[in-house]
């Protein structure tokens, strides 16, 4: 399925409360599983759960925690990057990396988590494609950032007390732990050795969030 035609489909779910739309089972789920939320935006919109590169043929799916007003909550997940680190640590150039494909192309849905699981509901979503001429400034400052996080994990390893990557951040992008035990250290093959505890993702932070829906009209929400 291509991004833009699951736009209609999301349509349809935007303002309407989770009891109207999910189970009872499906309800009680959302309080135990904190990933389920997007389990169910895929399940509604026809994804299927495969373990591909991208959620869509040509881009990304993901949810945001917000206020009720559309305003952050928490980062957005974008991929791990144990898988990567040796690419991020030399530097592979961005237009190359797992980072700039999956940010180039993103559907980003607001979800408000207040009250009961029943009342929950998503935002307007935020349709993001950073190679449109309206996104250059924002897609430079993530291609900056990626560049400014794979030299900050270096420095740690190479000088920090541990020896062990640590947060990194950009102004939009952030490297920080995302791992349950059993913890996953990643294991450098430049270095020839673990270079952390757990494993770690990229983010992005709060601000980028920020920054589209400034942009982006009918934010801040009013109150419904």
């Amino acid at each position: 399925m291509r991004l833009d035609e699951a736009i209609p489909l999301l349509r349809r779910f935007v303002f309407v409360p989770f009891g109207q739309i999910l189970t009872p089972a499906e309800l009680a789920d959302l309080k135990t599983d904190k990933g389920i939320v997007g389990k169910l935006l895929e399940k509604a919109v026809g994804l299927s759960a495969t373990n591909v590169t991208l959620d869509f043929d040509d881009g990304e799916l993901k949810t945001n925690k917000c206020r009720a007003d559309g305003a952050p909550r928490e980062t957005i997940f974008i991929t791990q990057i144990s898988g990567t680190i040796d690419s991020i640590l030399d530097e592979q150039p961005f237009e190359q990396s797992i980072l700039c494909l999956k940010t180039r192309h993103m559907l980003i849905v607001p979800v408000v988590k207040e009250g009961a699981t029943r009342d929950w509901r998503f935002l307007p979503f935020l349709h993001v494609d950073l190679r449109a001429a309206k996104f250059a400034e924002v897609a430079q400052q993530i291609r900056s950032d990626y560049y400014s996080i794979a030299r900050q994990p270096r420095a740690h390893i190479e000088h920090g007390p541990d020896g062990h990557i640590h947060t990194s951040n950009g102004l939009y992008i952030q490297v920080r732990s995302k791992d349950g035990r059993p913890y996953h250290p990643i294991f450098s093959h430049r270095y020839g050795r673990f270079v952390s505890t757990k494993n770690y993702a990229f983010y992005f932070r709060k601000e980028f969030m920020r920054y589209l829906q400034a942009r982006s009209p009918g934010y801040p929400l009013r109150p419904r």
